[in-house]
């Protein structure tokens, strides 16, 4: 082995991230297949590398036995003890076999097999660190479309964001810098594969980690997500430390908080609202800014009935129902709005106990822009 060689293997360390025991490994697997392929010799050598010196040797290893059946691999007592007359049957006997030159063929395997080992390594390292960060959310580079992804560079590899994790009202030009949430890394015969979204829940969870204190430190929890990418989105918070405000928290002072992450994802309206074990209290806080009268649960269905002010059933609805869908998905609890007038017609509305559980505990932020839409 040349110092040229020593030298590269420093260099492959320092910039390829990988460990010069990974490299030796390769070189010495590279060389035994060379010399096996151009020397027709069995498969018991060994690779005897000094660093020190840049220098290689080549051993075959034979087993000792009374007869000799295969002379690449037994050799017999008689010459074994030749060499040294401790050895015994059974034993392994170690012959330096290095050819003098192992020529350009010999040259090229080797090159080849230390390349394939060096990118099996490279790979290892990416998928390494990239399965770690599962869930995660990083800035990536667009650098190219097609019918069917968007390839986003994330520094060592590019990931693939599909169509359908693409947010509609959104589009994409290269170089364009975003922000996407890693949903799945597989490991392929190509090397990691890295799928990522704009789309997951998961991502509005993370930007929100990022820009609330409060939440990154575990003060304010968020407890769920309903998400309907690029349009509008529902979280809901809650705090063990009762002097601590988990909705204000996320809104910050003077909404900038929430704004950062409404501008991170091209306009999506979002919701804060307030998290409560009571599927009174949670449902009517789901349906914010819509002002809500009753809620009646039936436990057994996991469904709940809300009585909403006649002038408040559109809002509490919402677009194509969207407001509804998404205080359902939020909640976990199938949700049925009734306005007053209906719920009075049905007589289901009012009942005095459930007013007063509901007047002393619930607490629905207002959107007044939105309600006045």
């Amino acid at each position: 082995m040349s110092s040229e060689l020593l030298d590269a293997l420093t260099i492959l360390e320092r910039e390829k991230g990988i460990s010069r025991d990974v490299l030796i490994d390769a070189i010495e697997a590279a060389l035994i297949s060379a010399y096996r392929r151009n020397f027709n010799q069995a498969q018991n050598v060994r690779i005897d590398l000094n660093l020190g010196t840049g220098s290689m040797r080549v051993f075959a290893r034979k087993e000792v036995v009374d007869e000799v059946f295969d002379p690449r691999l037994e050799i017999s007592l008689a010459d074994a003890r030749n060499i040294n007359p401790n050895y015994a049957v059974e034993d392994v006997v170690e012959m330096e076999v290095t050819p003098k030159d192992f020529g350009r063929i010999a040259a090229q395997t080797a090159k080849q097999v230390v390349t394939q080992r060096v990118r099996e390594a490279e790979r290892g390292i990416i998928y390494s660190e990239f399965i770690d960060r599962e869930e995660d959310i990083m800035t990536g580079i667009v650098q190219r479309l097609d019918s069917k992804f968007i390839y986003v560079s994330l520094g060592k590899i590019e990931a693939l964001l599909p169509v359908n994790e693409q947010m509609p009202n959104e589009r994409y030009k290269p170089h364009d810098r975003i922000k996407v949430f890693i949903t799945k890394v597989e490991k392929t015969t190509k090397g990691p594969q890295i799928f990522v979204s704009r789309t997951h829940p998961g991502l509005l969870k993370r930007l929100f980690e990022i820009e609330v204190p409060e939440i990154y430190d575990g003060t304010v929890e968020i407890k769920s997500v309903a998400r309907e990418a690029g349009d509008r989105s529902k979280i809901s918070v809650h705090s063990d430390n009762n002097e601590v405000d988990p909705v204000g928290s996320c809104v910050g002072p003077k909404g900038t908080r929430v704004q950062a992450v409404v501008n991170e994802l091209k306009g999506e309206k979002i919701d804060i609202v307030k998290w409560s074990d009571n599927p009174v209290i949670f449902v009517a806080n789901s349906l914010s800014p819509s002002k809500v009268l009753d809620v009646m649960v039936n436990e057994s269905e996991k469904a709940t009935t809300v009585v909403v002010p006649d002038y408040q059933l559109s809002l509490a609805i919402g677009k194509r129902g969207q407001n509804a869908r998404l205080a359902a998905k939020l909640t976990g609890w199938k949700i049925d709005i009734k306005s007053e007038t209906e719920a009075r017609e049905l007589g289901i509305y009012p009942r005095e106990e459930m007013i007063r559980l509901f007047d002393d505990q619930v607490d629905v932020d207002f959107n007044e822009e939105e309600e006045k839409e």
